[in-house]
């Protein structure tokens, strides 16, 4: 059996992406090739972001070869079609544990390779990024490194784009945009602007002058300058007869759309480019998910995936049913009795767990694209309109909408209940996903209540409680996955004594329950009575009947950063009490498994108990 470096002899190659710019066209389909390979085969195990980095391959590859990615700086948007460029710039050997504790980040991350230029989980700021580095070296003068936006159409529906656009076009400034247009972001993508490209790429015009190319050629002798020259002909005819109005009137030269998987059409056109000292942008068309019939058919289904079987293209998971297909499930059930209820989202359908509603009542279902800070605003007019709408985005991604939440939706007091998927740590994708931050931004917005359900039931009845509670904004956290083992449905009341003790008492709420349920057993073992009080509101801070049901100090556990943190909420509202707080801290936090992170922060059962402890010493 071949070993990874026979099997993939390319790749394994060390400094690939050097070499490569010796490579002849056919070596550089190969290469490729076996890139594709060596995804399938790697993602099935480690898991991650399968279809949109088989889409994006030739292209990678293409600029890879142009450009020298350790001088010029190759900014993607988003983040996670980085592989191919992870593996031409010295990362193969530790693929097999991306996303993963002592692997490779799934983004771009600086501090891996001079090769990353920036760090990128979220979309639409790869452009603000690049016109910021062109400027740099702008003012920094001598040899000027290219600055390179690797885009993908879904992240053009984000106002940070059009805002970058008209920077950037104004100034004149050197950068490329690389639009790498598949049709979709992690859905198919929504709005006008993806109609745009939609004509731009079936454009009757640009049809007509490929097939008479192609007739051309077919009479033609093959060679290799021939075809370098008709190649360059058909590109003049097509960039000539494409509309593209939008792009040049905000300053860019627009070249496209070209076919994201032609190597040889590729090199010709970013080579051309390289001595290009205006802003530019590159239309790519792509199949997201190309090269495995699977992931071909599914692209969405294949966009992140925990991992799966080659031989059948069946997707793994870690069981149970999801909280977010809960609160789709739940969202729907309300729909059908109140005809106000709406669902709004950022690209998220699926992932969100609002298929079904979106099936169901298309005319209730708004998808605004990424775009969060729009999508926040519209349910603030939505709500004023007298809709209630239910506002379902990733806390990563919630965090870019502060403004919106805190000037249109809280002064108002407007009814918007935010539906806050992905809360807590989040596996694998490391510092940018991370939902630990909402709810210290949340806390600061008056009147806002958040609740933390810890399974499917008590999410099901926080979602009747908010709907039922038209005074002001709300927001409902859950994590990915299936939420806590524990069976109870407590959501009923803000707060709930599951166990009384005389030495201390462990404040927590949503999955953590487990671990803190199971940190009192630890501590009942080592002769220390130990009381639980689970919080289904944890803001505002239920701080008078958190003193009246404690006994001892009081330890507050949270999947949460301190700022903000229910812990430095009670602190300062019980300041004759001992309170003490278990939380993630004020930093940022890398790829792990969530289990790996709750450790490194003492929020395992084990880390529980031993601060508790360590507290009861101390008293």
């Amino acid at each position: 059996m071949m070993n990874k470096d026979e099997k993939y002899p390319h790749l394994s190659q060390p400094d690939i992406s050097k070499r490569i710019k010796k490579y002849s066209i056919s070596e550089l389909r190969a290469l490729c090739a076996e890139i594709r390979a060596f995804l399938i085969e790697s993602l099935a195990d480690s898991g991650g972001h399968l279809a949109s980095n088989l889409g994006a391959v030739e292209l990678t590859v293409a600029l890879e070869y142009c450009f020298d990615t350790y001088r010029d700086r190759l900014i993607f948007d988003v983040g996670h079609q980085c592989y191919t460029h992870k593996l031409l710039t010295g990362r193969f050997s530790d693929f097999s544990k991306i996303r993963h504790a002592g692997g490779p980040s799934g983004f771009p991350k600086p501090q891996e390779s001079p090769s990353d230029a920036f760090v990128s989980g979220h979309g639409s700021a790869s452009l603000s990024a690049a016109v910021g580095l062109a400027r740099a070296f702008r003012l920094r003068g001598g040899p000027q490194p290219k600055c390179i936006a690797f885009i993908g159409d879904g992240a053009m529906s984000g106002g940070m784009i059009t805002e970058a656009l008209n920077d950037a076009g104004a100034e004149k400034l050197p950068v490329i945009i690389v639009l790498n247009d598949n049709g979709m972001s992690i859905g198919r993508t929504v709005g006008s602007f993806s109609s745009m490209l939609t004509k731009m790429r079936v454009n009757p015009e640009y049809r007509n002058a490929k097939k008479t190319y192609h007739s051309l050629m077919e009479t033609l002798p093959n060679g290799g300058t021939l075809d370098t020259v008709l190649t360059r002909l058909k590109n003049s005819i097509k960039f000539t007869l494409i509309p593209s109005s939008y792009f040049e009137g905000l300053g860019f030269k627009y070249v496209g759309p070209v076919d994201g998987h032609d190597l040889g059409e590729l090199i010709w056109l970013f080579t051309s480019l390289k001595s290009y000292d205006k802003p530019v942008v590159v239309h790519a068309v792509t199949k997201k998910g190309r090269g495995w019939k699977a992931s071909e058919r599914s692209p969405e289904r294949f966009h992140a995936v925990e991992g799966y079987r080659t031989d059948t293209g069946e997707c793994l998971s870690s069981g149970g049913v999801s909280l977010s297909h809960v609160f789709g499930e739940k969202l729907c059930a309300l729909a059908q009795k109140h005809r106000e209820i709406t669902a709004i989202t950022a690209a998220m359908r699926k992932g969100a767990g609002l298929d079904e509603f979106a099936r169901c009542f298309p005319n209730r279902y708004f998808d605004v694209g990424i775009a969060e800070e729009h999508a926040v605003t519209m349910c603030a007019g939505l709500a004023a309109g007298g809709m209630r709408p239910f506002c379902a985005i990733y806390s990563t991604f919630l965090q870019r909408s502060f403004d919106q939440i805190m000037h249109d939706v809280g002064i108002m007091r407007l009814p918007v209940v935010f539906c806050i998927d992905r809360a807590g740590f989040v596996a694998g994708d490391g510092e940018t996903h991370q939902g630990l931050y909402d709810v210290g931004m949340l806390s600061l917005v008056p009147g806002m209540k958040v609740y933390m359900p810890s399974n499917g039931a008590e999410l099901c009845t926080v979602l009747d409680a908010v709907y039922a509670d038209p005074s002001g904004p709300a927001a409902v956290r859950y994590p990915r996955g299936a939420g806590a083992k524990f069976s109870g449905n407590t959501a009923g009341k803000d707060l709930v004594r599951l166990r009384e003790g005389s030495g201390i008492t462990l404040v927590t709420a949503g999955r953590l329950i487990d671990n803190v349920l199971a940190a009192a057993k630890i501590l009942e073992s080592r002769g220390i009575s130990a009381s639980v009080i689970k919080l289904n509101r944890i803001l505002p801070v239920p701080a008078e009947e958190i003193d009246r049901l404690s006994t001892g100090s009081i330890l507050v556990c949270e999947e949460l950063a301190e700022s903000g943190s229910v812990f430095s909420h009670l602190s300062a509202a019980l300041p004759r009490r001992k309170v003490y707080g278990q939380n993630a801290g004020n930093r940022y936090f890398s790829h792990d498994s969530v289990d790996g992170l709750m450790s490194a922060c003492g929020l395992d059962a084990s880390g529980i108990a031993a601060r508790a402890a360590e507290i009861c010493r101390g008293n």
